[in-house]
């Protein structure tokens, strides 16, 4: 069985480098825009991996001996980890950025916000209509949404999926 894998393993070898496709050399004139776009990617890329570097030594002093079993268990995954984390942070930036996205710092935000939230809960009639027109999917996600995040934090807290650890 071993000698029929080599010899097809031989033959499909022989046929793909009679079959491989050709590149040929390009004649088209420089781009100044492209050359640009390459030289700011490349300095993003030097900026997030220096950031990068600095934030998993700062992981590493901040969680002692764990930190730096971690950071040697990752090895060669370390720096593109690190560039996708930068990456994934300066993409939410812009999003933040342009979405204008910002908690809302006047009280009265709060208060009127959690009044007319408290208001929708005690009135039957606002039931009624959201179930009428459909919008009780979307509250109903709203609250599955919530849970989920409520559930996950006592995860976290817990530091266990299942249950307090009992000694």
């Amino acid at each position: 069985m071993s000698s029929t894998l080599r010899s097809s393993l031989r033959l499909r070898a022989r046929l793909s480098t009679r079959t491989a496709p050709r590149r040929f050399a390009s004649s088209a004139p420089p781009n100044p825009s492209l050359e640009h776009a390459q030289k700011t990617a490349q300095n993003a890329y030097s900026a997030a991996s220096k950031q990068a570097g600095y934030a998993f030594e700062k992981v590493k002093t901040a969680a002692g001996p764990l930190g730096d079993r971690i950071c040697g268990m990752l090895g060669a995954y370390r720096a593109p980890l690190a560039y996708n984390i930068a990456v994934a942070k300066e993409l939410l930036k812009q999003v933040y950025v342009a979405e204008r996205l910002q908690p809302p710092l006047s009280p009265q935000t709060w208060v009127e916000t959690y009044t007319t939230l408290f208001q929708h809960a005690r009135n039957p009639s606002y039931w009624r209509e959201i179930v009428n027109n459909g919008q009780w999917k979307k509250v109903g996600l709203y609250g599955i949404e919530a849970y989920t995040i409520f559930k996950i934090g006592e995860i976290l807290g817990r530091r266990s999926l299942v249950g307090y650890k009992l000694e």
